[in-house]
Formats: C-alpha cells, sequence, structure tokens
C-alpha cells in the first residue's frame, strides 16, 4: 500500500516543526525533522575539529550519519544538536551536494516505511519536514505544505526560543543569522529552499500555533479522505 505523505518545507523558525509534530500526533503519523539529520553530521563534523564547509569531511559526515541514524534513530534527540554552533554548522553542510544525496536514501526509507507503526491508516503515513520535502525528497507526497513567515517573525521566535533554553540572544545577530542562512537555503546548487508547484503556502506571521494547526489538520484531513478511497479502490 502507497504510504500518506505529508511534506511540510520552509525557512527556519517558520513554524513548520512544530506543525509538523502537532500533525503528525493529530493523525497518528511518524515524524521526521529531517533538519536533524543534517544536524547529526554537523555535530560529527565538530567533534572531531574539521570543517563543515570542506566538501570530502561533510560527506564522510554525512556517510556515517546516516549508517548510525539506521542503527539508532534516537540520536536525533541528543540536546548538544541544538547548539548555535551545530545549527550554524548544519546550515553549511546541507549546501554540500553530496551531503544531500548522503541523507536522502535515509529520508526516502523512513517515508516509505514508517518506523512508528499504530492501528489503521496511519501504519502507512508520515509526516517529514524540512527545506526540500515536497520539492526533492518525496515529490509524490500527498500533501505539500510550504510554511513562511516573515523574517523579523522568525527572528522573534528564535530569540525567544534561545532566550527559553538560558542561551543569551541579541535580535540583530539572529535577523542576520537568519537571512544569511535563508540565502545559503535558496541558493543552493541541490535540492535548493522552494516551495513546490503544487504546494498548500501557509503564511505563520500573523497566526497563533493553534490556528496554524486548524488550518492545516482541513488539508491534511481532505486529502487523507481522497487517499483512503484511492487505496479502497486498489483492492
Amino acid at each position: 500500500m502507497k504510504p500518506f505523505i505529508v511534506a511540510i518545507d520552509g525557512p527556519a523558525a517558520s513554524g513548520k516543526g512544530t506543525l509538523a509534530h502537532r500533525l503528525a500526533q493529530h493523525f497518528g503519523l511518524a515524524h521526521l525533522d529531517t533538519g536533524k539529520l543534517y544536524r547529526v553530521a554537523a555535530d560529527l563534523v565538530l567533534t572531531r575539529n574539521g570543517d563543515p564547509a570542506d566538501p570530502a569531511t561533510a560527506e564522510l559526515a554525512a556517510q556515517e550519519a546516516a549508517a548510525a541514524l539506521i542503527a539508532d534513530p534516537t540520536l536525533v534527540f541528543a540536546p548538544r544538536l541544538l547548539s548555535e554552533e551545530v545549527t550554524r554548522a548544519s546550515s553549511v553542510l546541507a549546501a554540500i551536494p553530496a551531503v544531500r544525496a548522503a541523507l536522502l536514501g535515509f529520508q526516502r526509507s523512513f517515508a516509505m516505511d514508517p518506523p512508528a507503526r499504530a492501528p489503521g491508516v496511519a501504519a502507512t503515513g508520515a509526516v517529514l519536514d524540512g527545506r526540500d520535502i515536497g520539492s526533492a525528497v518525496c515529490p509524490d507526497a500527498a500533501v505539500k505544505l510550504f510554511v513562511t513567515a516573515s523574517p523579523e517573525t522568525r527572528a522573534m521566535r528564535r530569540v525567544k526560543e534561545l532566550r527559553g533554553r538560558g542561551a543569551a540572544a541579541i535580535y540583530e545577530d539572529v535577523l542576520q543569522d537568519l537571512m544569511e542562512r535563508d540565502a545559503r537555503d535558496s541558493d543552493r546548487q541541490a535540492a535548493p529552499l522552494l516551495a513546490a508547484a503544487d504546494a498548500e503556502l501557509i503564511d505563520t506571521t500573523a497566526l497563533d500555533a493553534d490556528t496554524v494547526l486548524a488550518r492545516a489538520v482541513g488539508i491534511v484531513a481532505r486529502a487523507l479522505k481522497e487517499w483512503e478511497w484511492l487505496q479502497n479502490c486498489k483492492r
């Protein structure tokens, strides 16, 4: 049976991660934050005092990260992956085509055969969020959402998040960092950040998390109903 896949893309701090997690919970689907895969690879590079911008070093780390994640998917929950150092390194590393290629198989395997299985339709469903899920990783996803917000709003959210963790954060510095990251993500050769042609756009600038969730639930519910109908026709 073809899996029901929800692809959520968007820039940093747009709210896509929160939405992906809540949608997965709402519909009983597996969830993969693909950005954390690049963080695992970046952490490997930094642990070895390597340069995340070096293609050979980054590719090797990505290959090792993919193998390690297959053996132990819980690696993505390591607290150190949330550090600003890893965040910056992962953004640099993710722009390297060989790195994206090394992690592509893991992402697609997760989507096609989700590790978390629940009763009913959720047994073959997953929500993936990142930068290129709908455009490159899962172009045939049943639902594609592109979640965005103004750079200023995203910077304020990131500052609040960082300060909530006890980290010092200056708004102007965070805004500059986000804009530089947006440029790297959008300008890279391999799978740049962009909205798939058939993606539903959700601008969260003036919306709270509950409103965003309600809007997305409506979109996913309609698609899920159609998906179930198609699956029944094939039986």
